[in-house]
């Protein structure tokens, strides 16, 4: 079976010529979208109760000032997408044209992390995307721990209210941060990982700006969003 033009498309933005198995295409076609999805979740009697708290904690984190990273924000850097995702993809930190937009993942690598997605099949809508920090460092330099202790509770309430089926964490410092390792990123990739609570799978690959510097790594990064999809069906 053929990729469609589209998502064909994407795949060679990342460098990647691919056939893709028959069974591969069919559980990509079958990822449910959001309009399937609500359908589901309109069910669910608690649903108003958790659009409360999401509100909630936006506008906390709107006027956090826990650690000294707000004295330089224009904006914090919540998340977006759907709180009733199966994927979730966690990020660093914001950048400067994130801390603009308030947004994660925009500008020239969040439309190469769109085509990434894409490639497997699923929009940018599809999933929730969020960072370990929620305001950006001055010249995007690395979180400092005590920075990244001072979101966490915020992103760890995000993961829980989402409980999606599996996590890709993108980068080096987003993958040790959320797993507690310092294990190089190069050894991460390939391997199953899980978050604790709630028990999430997640799998390691690399930065979008990363490849866009390197892009003979968009291959591996590809191997990665492969392994991504197999656990993902094998969660559902």
């Amino acid at each position: 079976m053929n990729l469609g033009t589209t998502q064909r498309y994407y795949l060679q933005t990342m460098g990647v010529d691919v056939f893709v198995a028959r069974n591969s295409a069919k559980d990509i076609k079958t990822i449910k979208s959001p309009e399937e999805r609500q359908i589901t979740v309109s069910s669910v009697p608690d649903t108003d109760d958790n659009q409360v708290i999401w509100n909630d904690l936006r506008k906390q984190v709107a006027v956090c000032t826990r650690c000294v990273l707000h004295e330089g924000r224009t904006q914090t850097v919540f998340g977006v997408g759907d709180t009733h995702a199966d994927w979730m993809i966690i990020g660093e930190a914001p950048g400067a044209e994130e801390d603009r937009q308030g947004e994660p993942f925009v500008g020239r690598a969040g439309k190469l992390l769109n085509s990434m997605l894409y490639a497997i099949g699923l929009r940018r809508e599809q999933v929730y995307i969020a960072n370990i920090l929620k305001c950006r460092p001055p010249n995007n330099r690395d979180p400092r721990p005590e920075e990244v202790a001072c979101c966490e509770p915020y992103l760890k309430q995000q993961i829980a209210l989402i409980n999606p089926k599996i996590i890709l964490a993108v980068g080096r410092i987003a993958a040790q941060n959320l797993l507690k390792v310092d294990t190089p990123i190069g050894q991460m990739r390939g391997r199953r990982y899980e978050y604790p609570e709630p028990r999430v799978p997640v799998v390691v690959t690399y930065h979008p700006a990363y490849l866009l510097r390197s892009p003979r790594e968009k291959r591996k990064s590809w191997q990665d969003l492969q392994l991504a999809m197999r656990i993902y069906r094998e969660s559902k």
